[in-house]
């Protein structure tokens, strides 16, 4: 199905983009500092709020179908971000970034996610143009993708690039010590660089694998190279202030995993019935389509990615609270079931200290 949208407005969008992405990038450099939690959720309700006009528009610009394939593309690959932030919350706690400095190398990490995805879109849409068997790869590596999500920790994701930050350090000078987000320092009249290289090095590594499980994820849904790009970006955006917003819970969210894995298993099906029902090769079915085969539709598949996601989230929003209510609350000396303590204390009345001196007075 060709894309129906006027040109104009597939133009006028990237320039926006591109637009609202450079002077994201101005602020995060101009004035790096720790995103208060209200600064981040209006950043993020901004970005998903324009994201959902973006959809209108292509809805009445265009059609249906193609709205609905932006918006189930936008939220597999926004799911596909957050997952990208473990690996990003694990990178950023293992070389000790300064919090203050962090933003200005996430906000870089986003730009190295875009030109690495932008790469490989361009790839996938050549391959997806002359080998319509591409899909039956796709549709595997999806599946195995997701059998490595749900069984694979994101400590032993993150592992991959050691040997890689080995190779560097031991070529290179590089200090221990951050010199501000500065990539290179001046110690003792040396030039040096500072830690700040490994850690684009390793953030640059983790973008490229991730850009080679989301594209062929999104291609699942849409062979529009512009719808493609456009749902890229817009998951992208607000990454930064996600990264803040979430911070700790973002690694709580034991299920989210799960709920991707399902997400990249169903598309790789997806993409494997589509191979199927417009399969060329020569020793399936004597290189004849398989028409029935059936295909899923883009607004079923949305309805899959939405349900996976929300059961992720609730699942493993509600595991969060039954593991705080199990926590013991501290226990102190003296205390009942309500934690209260109860003290005993003897007090002697006038009274009774009369008594106690007649009873004496008549003994003796």
């Amino acid at each position: 199905m060709e894309l129906a949208l006027p040109l104009w407005f597939e133009v006028g969008s990237l320039v926006a983009l591109t637009l609202i992405l450079a002077f994201d990038v101005f602020l995060a450099f101009r004035r790096p500092h720790i995103p208060s939690t209200r600064e981040s959720a209006l950043w993020i309700g901004f970005y998903v709020a324009l994201a959902i006009v973006f959809a209108l528009l292509m809805l009445w610009l265009g059609d249906a179908e193609h709205a609905g394939q932006f918006v189930a593309g936008w939220l597999t690959e926004y799911s596909l971000s957050i997952d990208n932030l473990f690996v990003f919350l694990i990178i950023m706690g293992r070389f000790a970034v300064p919090r203050k400095y962090q933003q200005e190398l996430l906000m870089i990490g986003i730009i190295l996610a875009l030109l690495f995805r932008g790469i490989f879109i361009l790839l996938g849409a050549a391959l997806i143009e002359n080998f319509s068997w591409i899909f039956y790869i796709f549709g595997a590596f999806l599946i195995y993708t997701a059998f490595n999500q749900a069984f694979t920790g994101h400590e032993e994701e993150a592992e991959t690039e050691n040997k890689l930050i080995a190779f560097f350090r031991r070529r290179i000078a590089i200090t221990e010590e951050f010199d501000g987000a500065k990539m290179r320092t001046t110690i003792d009249g040396k030039r040096v660089f500072t830690p700040v290289i490994i850690v684009l090095i390793a953030l640059g590594t983790t973008d490229v694998v991730f850009a080679l499980d989301s594209i062929p994820a999104i291609f699942g849904i849409t062979q529009s190279p512009f719808i493609v790009f456009t749902a890229n970006v817009f998951a992208l955006m607000g990454l930064r202030q996600l990264y803040f917003l979430l911070g700790d819970l973002v690694d709580k969210l034991v299920y989210l995993k799960y709920g991707i894995a399902f997400i990249l298993a169903f598309i790789g099906v997806k993409l494997v019935l589509h191979a199927l029902h417009e399969n060329e090769l020569p020793f399936i079915n004597g290189g004849e389509h398989l028409d029935a085969v059936p295909e899923i539709g883009t607004f079923t598949s949305l309805a899959v990615i939405v349900a996976a996601m929300a059961v992720a989230v609730i699942a493993s929003l509600i595991k969060i609270r039954i593991d705080h209510g199990r926590i013991p609350e501290p226990r102190i000396p003296g205390a009942n079931g309500n934690g209260v303590v109860e003290l005993s204390v003897d007090v002697e009345t006038d009274a009774d200290a009369n008594t106690d001196a007649k009873t004496d007075a008549k003994k003796s």
